[in-house]
């Protein structure tokens, strides 16, 4: 598994560091394109937007740095990843962004309150900014379209960043042709109005980032709690918390659990916990779980009254403790065979409940329902989906429990679903209690690992 998602990162991180080499190039070759027909043309405009582009190229060097350092594996000196450098890098392309906002907004201003003389515009110098133009639009596109596809903020951020370029090289192509039409005023208007809309821009990438660095969390409690509680061997859950990128988020869960739960079914639960909360996000950098004991020494009951049950060869459910005036009293359904005559069966129940007053001093009755066990008519499954549902149930099993034999699995369908019967050896000292607590672990982790089953 650890060799999966290794790869997986490694293969995602060649691909931002790909499509960023791939900006940079566009950049650079459409930023020389600008300046070198400012020049020859003498518009002052044009060769203002070539050196913006240069913005977009330096821009993607910190990108490919912050690429780089952003996906090197956690060390001593950043335990939890070094996943923020990226979050830097997006910080400071907003911080382009306000610097690229105030330049153009300064230049506005000084254009309109100064006169100066018209630039030579040729068909080439509006032919050069309208295919820049076309380049802009297709590397932001392409950008946007792959930061989504690959959830990286920092092509996200870049691409915001690009599309600011769109903006201004569209301002300086209305303004050269209105300069030809003799309305020198319009352009410098064009420009204080895309300064706006850059200003926008570095808003949302400085709003995101910020919300980063500031341990935003990028998903909701309520959420997180309902995802958890789909989980059917979680109680009660006392807090959860997120922080960091949607992307790669360090989850914190804390779960209240009986007393009496063993170390392997509190594993079994931080597993599922993990598996419902990857499947829900997707890319999760971390999920801890810890568990909080009950602040309660009441017994289980269900699990005693099921374990002495079995001791005397009979199964409950519905167990229900009531308090009353004079104390506790238990209540449950006890199954005996359908064959067993009546005396039989009354004289077994009697010994259940005579063994729990024993076992239960807190308890003054024990009220029991008798009735015949249920038989369900189950059909045997197809080999191969048998065969494969038992080998999934075993390597489970014995990779949650390798110290218990696990043997003799069967597995019957019907219409609920699949059931699967086990046979598991256990030290004689083990009491019936505990290996009942091990045959619930083991339920809820073939159910969690095993939606059909």
């Amino acid at each position: 598994m650890q060799s999966v998602e290794t790869a997986h990162t490694v293969t995602t991180r060649d691909e931002v560091r790909r499509v960023l080499l791939i900006t940079l190039m566009l950049n650079l070759l459409v930023a020389i394109g600008k300046i070198a027909i400012g020049l020859v043309s003498g518009a002052l405009s044009v060769m203002a937007d070539g050196f913006h582009s240069l913005i977009d190229s330096s821009a993607n060097v910190v990108s490919l740095l912050a690429n780089h350092i952003a996906h090197q594996p956690p060390d001593d000196d950043h335990p939890y990843g070094h996943r923020r450098f990226e979050t830097l890098a997006a910080l400071m392309i907003g911080g382009l962004l306000l610097v690229t906002a105030w330049e153009i907004g300064r230049s506005a201003v000084e254009r309109l309150l100064s006169a100066t003389s018209p630039p030579d515009i040729t068909a080439l110098t509006v032919g050069v900014l309208l295919v820049t133009l076309v380049v802009n639009v297709g590397v932001s596109y392409y950008e946007r379209r792959a930061g989504q596809r690959l959830r990286s903020e920092l092509l996200i951020a870049d691409a915001k960043h690009t599309q600011s370029d769109i903006y201004v090289t569209t301002s300086v192509l209305i303004s050269v042709l209105l300069i030809r039409a003799g309305l020198l005023w319009v352009d410098a208007v064009a420009a204080l109005m895309i300064v706006m809309l850059i200003g926008r821009a570095a808003w949302q990438v400085l709003s995101q980032t910020g919300r980063v660095l500031v341990d935003t969390a990028p998903y909701t409690t309520d959420e997180l709690h309902a995802w958890i509680q789909e989980i059917p061997a979680v109680d009660d859950v006392v807090r959860v918390r997120s922080r960091g990128p949607v992307d790669a988020a360090h989850i914190d869960v804390d779960l209240r659990v009986a007393p009496a739960t063993t170390t392997d079914h509190t594993a079994a639960i931080a597993d599922a916990v993990r598996e419902k909360l990857e499947q829900h996000i997707g890319d999760v950098a971390e999920v801890e779980v810890h568990f909080v004991p009950q602040q309660t020494d009441e017994p289980n009951y269900a699990l005693i009254a099921r374990a002495v049950a079995d001791h005397l060869g009979l199964a409950t459910h519905e167990v229900r403790i009531n308090d009353a005036t004079r104390g506790k009293i238990l209540e449950m359904h006890v199954e005996v065979a359908p064959g067993q005559s009546l005396a039989d069966a009354h004289e077994r129940v009697t010994q259940l409940e005579t063994t729990l007053q024993q076992r239960l001093p807190e308890v003054v009755d024990v009220v029991t329902h008798i009735e015949p066990a249920q038989m369900t008519s189950h059909h045997v499954c197809d080999e191969i989906t048998c065969e494969a549902h038992l080998a999934t149930a075993l390597a489970h099993l014995n990779a949650h429990y390798p110290a218990y034999d696990w043997h003799d699995l069967h597995i019957y369908h019907d219409d609920a679903g699949y059931a699967i019967v086990t046979h598991v050896a256990l030290p004689a000292h083990t009491s019936v209690e505990t290996a009942h607590l091990v045959a619930e672990e083991a339920e809820v982790l073939l159910k969690n690992a095993m939606p059909d089953v």
